[in-house]
């Protein structure tokens, strides 16, 4: 059977969040944000609390500077069968669009208490708006001026990937 996403964002998650002042917020967001969906927190994927030289050499790559101090990375998804054009198979888009906004509502809670986060590109919301911050950060400049060097013409590009602003969103015209 095949799995339609119908929602999955991600957030990260600062590790001032933690200090005492701050976990009180924390506990009523994730308390909030449960009541619309379930809310999964991966401690391995954040560097906060990480060695100084894990994180120096983790600073000088393309993932949101965010990663440095979160101490987890919240993910909120959620799915179904369903083979789309497949008559009698396809996925229930009523619960698909019923799904994708309790994920968004659930991660918006958490938004309020880790505004600005960013988001981790690999585990995402394939229509994030921000997406050049949530993904990027400050380093989407940086990126850009590379991506521009090695690839002048634009040939390379993914969607929601640096230097995709060039390009339409079914990726066939040049803007």
């Amino acid at each position: 059977m095949a799995w339609t996403i119908y929602g999955f964002e991600s957030l990260w998650l600062p590790a001032s969040l933690l200090e005492d002042d701050s976990q009180e917020r924390l506990a009523n967001a994730l308390f909030a944000g449960s009541r619309s969906h379930m809310i999964e927190l991966h401690f391995n994927k954040g560097l906060g609390g990480a060695p100084r030289e894990a994180i120096e050499a983790a600073r000088d790559t393309a993932t949101n500077p965010a990663v440095l101090n979160a101490f987890a990375l919240a993910i909120v998804a959620d799915g179904g069968g369903g083979y789309p054009g497949i008559r009698g198979h396809e996925p229930d888009v009523e619960a698909a669009e019923k799904s994708r906004a309790q994920v968004h509502r659930c991660m918006n809670e958490l938004r309020i208490v880790a505004p600005g986060g960013g988001a981790y590109v690999s585990e995402s919301n394939f229509f994030e708006e921000d997406w050049q911050h949530s993904y990027w950060g400050r380093n989407h400049a940086r990126l850009a001026v590379v991506k521009k060097k090695y690839d002048p013409t634009g040939l390379f590009f993914v969607h929601n990937g640096v230097g995709s602003e060039e390009w339409s969103g079914d990726g066939f015209t040049r803007r």
